[in-house]
């Protein structure tokens, strides 16, 4: 069997950040490993015939206290904001997070803002619109997901690493350069995908 640390084309650093109780760990980090304070995962897709993978940092529950080093942002070229549409002070607080990953992170870093846990339509504290407005008017990616439901997950990493495989890809990182925006220029929205018949929980935290 081959080396599986080499069945890739490009390696790229995503950092999970947002309010503890979001639901960053369970939803995109499962099956992650401990590693020197944060929580790692991994995932690979195929663009234009490359593997493209992602090493995904989660805080490990350090955002508690407001305790993430600099160390930690070091490196990567995507970001997940996640915030939960059924609590609007984590919403709120995405602004704060947005301003710590610039202080720290590359200005040419790509930022999704996710809004988790769409399966809780009867509880919704944040308006889609008003969510998209903000990723719009500061230059995000924008999706909502879901936990329980497995709903776009797999779908907002696709969206991020084509994001910065196409801008790697035509050497738009080189020093100098405009910082990273959707390719599109815009927002990506895609409407989550709700069974009607599916009990209705938070999908853990």
């Amino acid at each position: 069997m081959g080396d599986l640390n080499n069945s890739f084309d490009f390696l790229f650093k995503i950092v999970l950040i947002g309010d503890s109780g979001v639901g960053k760990s369970d939803e995109f980090n499962q099956n992650s490993k401990s590693t020197i304070g944060v929580e790692f995962a991994t995932k690979v897709i195929t663009v234009d015939g490359k593997q493209v993978k992602a090493q995904i940092w989660d805080t490990a529950g350090q955002e508690r206290y407001r305790a993430i080093t600099a160390a930690y942002y070091r490196g990567a070229v995507g970001s997940l904001v996640v915030y939960d549409i059924a609590k609007r002070d984590t919403f709120e607080s995405a602004a704060r997070w947005l301003k710590e990953l610039r202080d720290h992170a590359d200005s040419n870093i790509v930022i999704m803002l996710v809004g988790n846990k769409s399966d809780l339509k009867h509880l919704r504290a944040v308006p889609t619109d008003e969510a998209s407005g903000f990723a719009s008017q500061n230059g995000l990616l924008f999706m909502e997901t879901s936990a329980l439901e497995a709903s776009n997950v797999s779908e907002a990493f696709s969206a991020i690493l084509t994001d910065i495989y196409g801008i790697v890809s035509s050497k738009s990182l080189e020093p100098d350069n405009d910082p990273i925006k959707p390719s599109a220029g815009g927002v990506i929205q895609v409407a989550p995908t709700i069974d009607p018949n599916a009990k209705q929980n938070s999908g853990c935290c």
